[in-house]
Parts: structure tokens; C-alpha cells; sequence
């Protein structure tokens, strides 16, 4: 299993997650799955979320931390933004989904970055 795969399909997962997942939200993440050809991962993800989903944002930002947050800052950016990419495509964003990515956007030393690609 790719670890960057893991961590890209966690970072979609998590932030579905955060008022469970609806069903045009896990259409979305199938999709993703589906393009990236990351099925296993996926379902790696939802699990690793579903082992405790009081602590699975701390849980989920530490492994995103060593993961995507050593790499460059293109990717970096890239990742987050598909995520709330992918969050406009049902329509809406909740304010704790989009503070969960402004976090990890700071924690990745993105934010300003994060917040031009949202202005555009």
C-alpha cells in the first residue's frame, strides 16, 4: 500500500467525516478512490477513522504531519485544495470542515497559499 495514497485518501476521508459521511460524499470518495486507483487505501482510511472517531482528527492531523507535511509545498497545497475541492462538488462546506483544513493548511505552512487558490 502507498503511504502517500494513504495519506491523501485519509485527508479526503477525515474531513467527510467530520458529520458522517452522507452518501453523495462517499460517491465523491469512491470517485477520488477510483481515480487515483486507491481503493485500498481508502478503505484503510474510513478504518482507521472508524477505530476512534472522537480522537481521529488528532489522530489523522499527527500521521498527515509526517506524511504530506514533509513534502514540498506544491504538493502540499495540491492535496489541500483537492479536499476542499472536492468539498464545493456536494454543494456546500461547513464551517468545522473548512477550519479543519485552514488547520492543517497553518500545520503545513500553506494558509496564505490555501486562502489565494480559495480567492481565485
Amino acid at each position: 500500500m502507498n503511504t502517500e495514497l494513504k495519506a491523501i485518501m485519509l485527508l479526503k476521508s477525515l474531513i467527510f467525516h467530520y458529520h458522517g459521511l452522507d452518501e453523495d460524499e462517499k460517491k465523491i470518495l469512491d470517485k477520488s478512490a477510483e481515480e487515483l486507483k486507491a481503493h485500498e487505501e481508502l478503505e484503510w482510511a474510513n478504518g482507521f477513522i472508524a477505530e476512534d472517531y472522537l480522537s481521529a482528527f488528532e489522530r489523522s492531523r499527527d500521521f498527515l504531519n509526517k506524511i504530506i507535511g514533509h513534502l514540498p509545498k506544491e504538493k502540499r497545497l495540491g492535496y489541500l485544495y483537492s479536499v476542499w475541492q472536492d468539498n464545493n462538488k456536494k454543494g456546500y462546506l461547513t464551517e468545522m470542515e473548512a477550519t479543519a483544513m485552514l488547520n492543517l493548511a497553518r500545520d503545513w505552512e500553506i494558509h496564505k497559499d490555501l486562502m489565494n487558490l480559495i480567492k481565485e
